[in-house]
């Protein structure tokens, strides 16, 4: 190694290069494995910690390489014990990631990037710039320290994983599906793929490619409206990425993975919560196996949307369900915190 050179990320590295850097500087290959494990499973925050270590290779990887371990600025929790915290990244920067405890699951929802890109107009996270993408292990450490939170505050473990944060998970495809890997593996975490799911806006281009890599999370697709003139209104990135467009992506998503694909439907009064709504959105239940969850609005400060009334919500519903279809309506979580979908906006209350 040459001393000169700048710490590097060592959650960055493959096992395989790991691997060269211990075999060129004279010690045993299986040294990889230890700190890899270190890293990935045990989730070891400095090289302090990795006690089957000798002192002098402990030196060697403090004066060489660095663990940007993510850390909890701030967090507040809910009245309905939805725990909102907002991470600090090694340079600086902030995302939100949320614990939702209920009754028969214990959620993380987590960022992707720093900001978004998409301006999605009922999203108070839509209205913030595209800062960057966070890299694996940024993503990986939210699950971890929410993970703990679970365990110390709540005495259980963690039983899901949503994409569902700040940023658009899919154009951040490589470090989120690296990500994954790391959170499902043995040689990490160990959590099944099947109790994650990623959460895209619709880029259908990166859907098939979900589909060609025969990933085995699941997917949900914010949907909000099923036609093109009112998707357009309220998510720019249907322009580019129409109803037809983004049918044949998880046609093709669903032929290779044969995965029931989630669609999430916020119902905004007097914009999209009308049976001929319901009738397109039925229709657009037709491409391929799915369920519905459908999403009570969260209002955002300075936002032009409010939450539909009661009686609209049911007889959305109940139409739906005469359809044959699955539906979920969820409810609000952390409303009072901002930390309720579309709500998170690095607006920290202390």
């Amino acid at each position: 190694m040459n001393a000169l050179e700048l710490k590097k990320d060592i959650r960055g590295l493959s096992l395989d290069e790991l691997k060269t850097i211990f075999v060129n500087n004279g010690d045993k290959e299986f040294r990889a494995k230890q700190v890899y494990e270190w890293l990935w499973k045990k989730s070891a925050r400095t090289f302090d910690e990795m006690t089957n270590l000798s002192i002098h290779t402990r030196e060697l990887l403090n004066t060489h390489f660095v663990i940007n371990a993510v850390t909890i600025d701030n967090l507040q929790v809910s009245k309905d014990r939805t725990i909102k915290n907002a991470f600090k990244l090694y340079d600086g920067k902030i995302v939100e990631g949320v614990l939702i405890p209920s009754n028969s699951r214990m959620t993380a929802c987590i960022s992707s990037q720093v900001g978004c890109s998409l301006t999605c107009k009922f999203c108070a996270t839509g209205r913030l710039e595209r800062l960057r993408n966070l890299n694996a292990d940024e993503i990986y450490d939210q699950v971890v320290l929410i993970k703990k939170q679970a365990e110390d505050k709540y005495n259980t473990n963690l039983t899901n994983i949503v994409y569902m944060g700040m940023g658009e998970p899919l154009l951040n495809y490589k470090n989120v599906m690296d990500s994954i890997l790391k959170i499902t593996s043995p040689e990490g975490l160990n959590m099944s793929p099947q109790r994650i799911t990623v959460s895209t806006a619709g880029v259908a281009k990166m859907i098939k490619k979900l589909g060609d890599d025969a990933v085995k999370f699941n997917l949900a697709l914010s949907l909000h409206a099923a036609n093109d003139e009112k998707r357009n209104k309220i998510m720019p990135i249907n322009e580019t990425n129409t109803l037809e467009v983004l049918a044949e992506a998880l046609k093709y998503f669903y032929e290779k993975t044969k995965t029931r694909v989630t669609y999430e439907y916020i119902v905004f009064k007097d914009f999209n919560d009308t049976l001929n709504d319901a009738m397109e959105l039925a229709d657009f239940c037709k491409h391929i196996p799915c369920k519905l969850n459908i999403i009570e609005y969260n209002p955002i400060e300075n936002g032009e949307f409010q939450q539909t009334t009661e009686e609209r919500l049911d007889a959305f519903v109940n139409y739906l369900e005469s359809k044959k279809i699955i539906v979920n309506v969820r409810r609000s979580r952390g409303k009072d915190i901002d930390a309720a979908c579309g709500q998170l906006a690095n607006k920290n209350k202390s």
